[in-house]
Parts: structure tokens; C-alpha cells; sequence
């Protein structure tokens, strides 16, 4: 099955609506679990793959490389390997929500090992448990829940032995798994794929906008880098920088006409009602709008009400006021559903003098970064405040370069906000099959 023909096909003919039989199995009498290795900090960085907390975390499956490294013997390659069908739990964690988080082996790893703050589950059985049905069963909420209720809490969460040896799976025949788990990693290699697209895509974007209007070879009126062919540069000394000649040095005030935050729900609003999103500082993250069931929900006339303050606007750039401190976000169509809070900034260009493509970049650079960084206060949570992030000095060209810029990178950011919107289309369909998949309501034909 591919995506092409599930959109062309009635979702009827690819779900049957007849129970699957489904079995309870004792997790412990399907796999075996072990421990990782307990390495030293100078074995690290060097030798052999190695699978690491992180990456387990962050992935549903292993990827295709490891990238970490770990210099490790024969026989602890041999004790600590990772091969095709196994899984691998976070073990350990400060916040109980990370821990029990999965990914899959897809194929074997030779020579690699895994981090001691992971477990490795290894099955026992034949064609008892598909593993890419079981990289989303273990991801399900039903499953993460069953998982945190059962975590030993002491000074940090902890998965044991003992957890494990009285979890119970509920299972559809092998068959429905291999159907099942089939489709969902289809659409999970779709969005990993348009992950790749939006990686490179961005690359490309950033590396224009610090060519020239970082390393200042844009270009000259020959069509050549301008700094690089010779272009005149000039000491600024409030940039403290040499700069083209005609340029100048301005304040983030003199390129911004407006600038905001959301509202505090305190006396104004109640949260966790209606269907729109509330969004904070953990839903923006690398350049996209997260709006998943850890967003804080509010209703219609929440909504109204945090839109008469903030005015968000297609064009505007969303800036994080407080830890973590200026991560980004470019509105590119005015938002029907969502509105920020009070930590999150929105900062409209004057289009006058700038762009929004332009600001977005600009705000989003390691500049801007190193400023937020020395600029924030706060004995409990490090933030920047408006009047403090507006004196922010940057070089100025002109607007034409400006213009000419946006002109190139406008259609990158579009693709970019395309392929998010499609991704999260993609992860919603996941997350709402998943649970009738488990518990057989649905099967794929």
C-alpha cells in the first residue's frame, strides 16, 4: 500500500470494522530484557557506533546510522548488541514523561553497543510481535500511560525489572500487526522524509541570508560577491565592525512597527476547554508550531480575547521572550485556530524598511542568539524583555538587497510551511488509527 492509493481510495476499502481476535501476553514472556553498557567517560567520542539516550528518545525507530561513538571491546559488543527486532526503553530520567520511551531496531547494527541509561528489550518468540507494529504500540498514549503509572519514583524515574515482569500486552494476531505496522511506518517514512526536504530546504535558506548579510557577499552590481570581489568596507564603531560602505548601523526599534505578546490566563480565561490551541514556549520549536494533545486547549471566546491583544498577522515573527529565548516563528497565514501567551513575543516588520523573511532571519540568527543570551535576566527563569531586545544593533543595506532577497527564499519558507502542514495532517491520522488498530475496532484489509 502507498499513500497514492490511499488518496485515491474511500477510506471504506482499506478498514475492516470487525473485531480482530486480539491476546494478552505477559510483556516479560516475549522479551527478554537487559541492561546497557556502563562506560567511562574517556571511552566516549571514538570507536564503535553506539546507541544513545537521545537517540532513542527521539526517534520511533533507530536511524540508519548511529552517529554517536563509543570505544568498546569485542566481547562488549558481543554482550551490549543491538540487532533486527529489538527494542530499546529510556531507563532513567529526571521527568517521568521521558522515561519508557522507545525506538526499534530495524536491521542489525554490527560492532555498535547501547548507553546503560537504556534497556534492551530482545524478543523470544517467532511471529508472536511485528517490530514496526510495536514502535507505535509502545509510543501510544495508551501504553505511555500504562508506563508512567507504573514508573518507580525515587530521586529520578526509574524502569526496573520488576515493572516489567507484570506489564501485559493486548496484541491482534501477527498478521493484523504486520498489516498494521506496515502502514503506519508508510506514513511515518513520509514524514521523515519531508523532515529531510525542510532540513535541507533551511540550510539553504540560512546559508543565503549569512552570506550576505553576514559575510557580505551579496551581490555587487556585477552580479559578484560583493566582499569577496573587493567591495569596500568601512569600520562602524557602534557595530564595532567592518561594514560595506553604505550601510548603516540601526536598532531592531527602527526596522519593527509593532511589537506584543498574548495573554496570561490569570482573571482573563480558563484553560483546557474548547478546541482551539493555546500556544506556549514548548509548542515552538525549530522553525515550526507544534499543535499536538500537549498543547493547552482553550475555546472560542478565550481565543477572541487573546487575539485582541496580540493581532497576530500573517508576516509576523514569534519569538520566545523567556528560557529557552528566541526560538522562532514565521506566521505565514493568519491563525484560525491557535493564539500565544504572555512569553511569547510577536514582532512585525515595517515593510517600509524590511521584510518579514528578512526579520525572520535576522532574529533567528547566531547574532541574535549571542545577544538573548548576554541580555536576559532572571534569577529563576532567564528572559529579555521588549524595550531590551529592541536595542539589539544590526548592519543595514538597503531595501532593494532586502527585496531581492525575500524574493528568493519566500518560496523556501512556503515549502517549508507546506510540508509542516502535511506532516502534522500525517501524524494526526497516525495517532487516531493507532488506538483502533490496537484494540482491533479497525484492520487493514
Amino acid at each position: 500500500m502507498n499513500l497514492a492509493s490511499w488518496n485515491r481510495k474511500s477510506e471504506s476499502s482499506y478498514w475492516d470494522c470487525d473485531m480482530s481476535k486480539l491476546n494478552y501476553y505477559k510483556f516479560a514472556n516475549l522479551y527478554r530484557m537487559s541492561s546497557g553498557i556502563s562506560s567511562k567517560p574517556e571511552q566516549a567520542g571514538h570507536g564503535s557506533p553506539f546507541l544513545s539516550f537521545s537517540t532513542v528518545f527521539n526517534n520511533y525507530f533507530l536511524p540508519e546510522k548511529l552517529c554517536d561513538l563509543m570505544d568498546t571491546s569485542a566481547a562488549e559488543q558481543s554482550k551490549y548488541s543491538i540487532e533486527e527486532g529489538d527494542i530499546f526503553l529510556t531507563r532513567t530520567s529526571e521527568v517521568i514523561d521521558e522515561l519508557g520511551m522507545s525506538a526499534v531496531a530495524l536491521k542489525n547494527y554490527p560492532t555498535a553497543t547501547y548507553s546503560g541509561f537504556l534497556k534492551r528489550l530482545r524478543p523470544t518468540k517467532d511471529k508472536t510481535t511485528y517490530p514496526k507494529f510495536m514502535a507505535f504500540y509502545l509510543r501510544s498514549s495508551l501504553f505511555r500511560k500504562t508506563m508512567t503509572n507504573n514508573a518507580v519514583l525515587t530521586l529520578r524515574a526509574s524502569l526496573n525489572e520488576e515493572i516489567f515482569s507484570y506489564l501485559e500486552l493486548l496484541l491482534p494476531e501477527y498478521i493484523e500487526q504486520v498489516k498494521a505496522g506496515d502502514f503506519l511506518y508508510l506514513l511515518n517514512q513520509k514524514i521523515d522524509a519531508n523532515n529531510r526536504i525542510n532540513a535541507e530546504l533551511k540550510a539553504m535558506a540560512k546559508t543565503l541570508y549569512d552570506y550576505w548579510f553576514v559575510q557580505f557577499d551579496f551581490p555587487d552590481h556585477n552580479g559578484k560577491p560583493y566582499k569577496s570581489s573587493g567591495g569596500k568596507m568601512l569600520y562602524n564603531p557602534v557595530l564595532k565592525r567592518e561594514i560595506p560602505a553604505g550601510w548603516e548601523d540601526l536598532e531592531l526599534s527602527d526596522i519593527v512597527s509593532h511589537t506584543g505578546t498574548g495573554l496570561n490566563p490569570r482573571d482573563n480565561f480558563k484553560l483546557g476547554f474548547g478546541d482551539n490551541y493555546y500556544v506556549t514556549i514548548k509548542n515552538i520549536n525549530n522553525g515550526k508550531i507544534v499543535l499536538d494533545d500537549k498543547c493547552d486547549r482553550i475555546d472560542d471566546e478565550a481565543l477572541s480575547i487573546i487575539d485582541r491583544r496580540s493581532q497576530l498577522q500573517s508576516g509576523d515573527v514569534l519569538f520566545t521572550s523567556i528560557e529557552p529565548v528566541g526560538v522562532t516563528y514565521l506566521i505565514q497565514e493568519k491563525p484560525m485556530n491557535w493564539n500565544i501567551n504572555e512569553s511569547v513575543f510577536t514582532i512585525r516588520p515595517n515593510c517600509k524598511i524590511t521584510s518579514s523573511e528578512h526579520l525572520y532571519f535576522l532574529l533567528s540568527s547566531s547574532e541574535m542568539k549571542v545577544f538573548t543570551k548576554n541580555a536576559s535576566s532572571g534569577s529563576v527563569h532567564k528572559g529579555i524583555r521588549h524595550g531590551v531586545l529592541k536595542t539589539f544593533k544590526l548592519a543595514y543595506s538597503n531595501k532593494k538587497l532586502i527585496d531581492d532577497f525575500s524574493v528568493i527564499v519566500k518560496p523556501i519558507l512556503r515549502r517549508i510551511y507546506t510540508l509542516d502542514s502535511e506532516n502534522q495532517q500525517l501524524a494526526q491520522l497516525r495517532d487516531w488509527l493507532l488506538p483502533m488498530l490496537m484494540n482491533g475496532q479497525v484492520t487493514v484489509a
